[in-house]
């Protein structure tokens, strides 16, 4: 293998297909990335069997890619990103020059690297599922902003730390629980295909660093089956597992006639909250909500720290109400809508309550309360 290529679009790949890798792994192979060069394109790929991301790089004015020799190298990749960021040179050649060992030069500086032979690389399956759609980066940014915060990050029920994404009838609905609160988002979609599959939010998290970070006005094509799925974007392939097991049934889990009606401004509500979240009882910030046509007041009170006391300005529909919930689970709920205006709809004082806007009707929050004695 022998080549020269453009020092920052080398760098950049690298970057990105490394955060696939965990540089801990006790698998050496699978802490390095593998150089295909081989009909005008190198290809660079990383995984930690979980996640696999794939770049092609083909040659063209912008990468300076020139390819003198096909051929294939593994290595580690933490001294493979050292060594093209500290090469101060524009160009950078990759010359295979014994075995694997492997020349990296640019300017003056030269560094001989001992690779890995790529044959020791696993294999990793590539191919396109069956099942497909295509999202615009903006809207599945938009997903996994509004979803993946809401997972579990317990591994006690697996499924549970991905979101679920079920497709049918044009209908893309995307829900995320950890059982104690629920976000779910709706788009459509122009498919025929019909799909109930759990995703990862490690890897939905990955897909918005690596693939939907520039161009919000690009598709994003999106492949799966019952094993894996792909998302594929400006020459890159980011794979994931999915997780096994059945996704509960949410929707059951969703009022759908309310007694009461909370409206008031989005941004007021999330710096309500987050003035009280130093005042916390078992780790935990416990708002309480005491509505009522005369006034609406949050409170927080902590016997080791104190307390906290604040009169919101919203309008309040329905008798009065005294609610308790986690200060943080509600504030990201919020965070999650983009709008101006904020709804929050009460059964009543233990029943899940949900946070929604007209402004945005394809997304739905739901918390579930928290009993406190005071």
């Amino acid at each position: 293998m022998n080549l020269t290529i453009s020092k920052s679009e080398f760098y950049s790949t690298l970057q990105l297909v490394s955060r696939a890798i965990s540089p801990n792994s006790p698998k050496t192979s699978l802490r390095g990335l593998k150089i295909d060069v081989k009909d005008n394109t190198m290809t660079v790929t990383g995984s930690d069997a979980d996640i696999s991301i794939q770049k092609v790089i083909a040659a063209d004015d912008k990468n300076n890619l020139k390819i003198i020799e096909d051929g294939s190298i593994l290595i580690e990749s933490k001294y493979l990103l050292e060594i093209v960021r500290k090469i101060d040179s524009d160009t950078i050649q990759v010359e295979i020059i014994d075995g694997s060992l492997t020349k990296f030069s640019g300017n003056s500086a030269v560094f001989k690297i001992n690779g890995m032979n790529p044959l020791d690389y696993p294999t990793i399956d590539f191919s396109k599922p069956a099942n497909s759609v295509v999202i615009s980066s903006a809207v599945l940014s938009d997903i996994i902003d509004q979803t993946t915060f809401a997972t579990s990050i317990k591994e006690t029920k697996p499924v549970l730390t991905g979101v679920n994404f079920h497709l049918d009838g044009g209908k893309l609905v995307c829900t995320a629980t950890d059982s104690y609160r629920l976000a779910k988002k709706t788009v459509s979609i122009t498919s025929q295909d019909t799909f109930a599959v759990t995703i990862p939010s490690k890897s939905l998290n990955e897909v918005k660093a690596t693939m939907l970070s520039s161009d919000e006005s690009s598709d994003i094509e999106i492949y799966l089956n019952d094993k894996k799925a792909q998302f594929i974007g400006d020459g890159m392939v980011l794979q994931t597992r999915l997780l096994d097991g059945g996704y509960p049934e949410t929707d059951r889990l969703i009022p759908t006639e309310f007694k009461y009606e909370l409206e008031m401004s989005r941004n007021d509500l999330i710096h309500a909250i987050d003035r009280t979240t130093f005042i916390k009882t078992d780790n935990m910030t416990i708002n309480r909500l005491q509505c009522s046509q005369e006034e609406i007041v949050l409170t927080n009170k902590s016997q080791e720290i104190g307390e906290s006391h604040e009169t919101l300005v919203a309008n309040y529909t329905g008798e009065p109400l005294d609610i308790s919930f986690s200060g943080n689970y509600v504030m990201e709920a919020a965070r999650a809508i983009h709008s101006d205006k904020i709804k929050i709809k009460f059964v009543g004082e233990m029943r899940p309550f949900i946070l929604s806007s007209d402004e945005d009707p394809s997304i739905l929050q739901l918390v579930l309360p928290v009993r406190t004695y005071n």
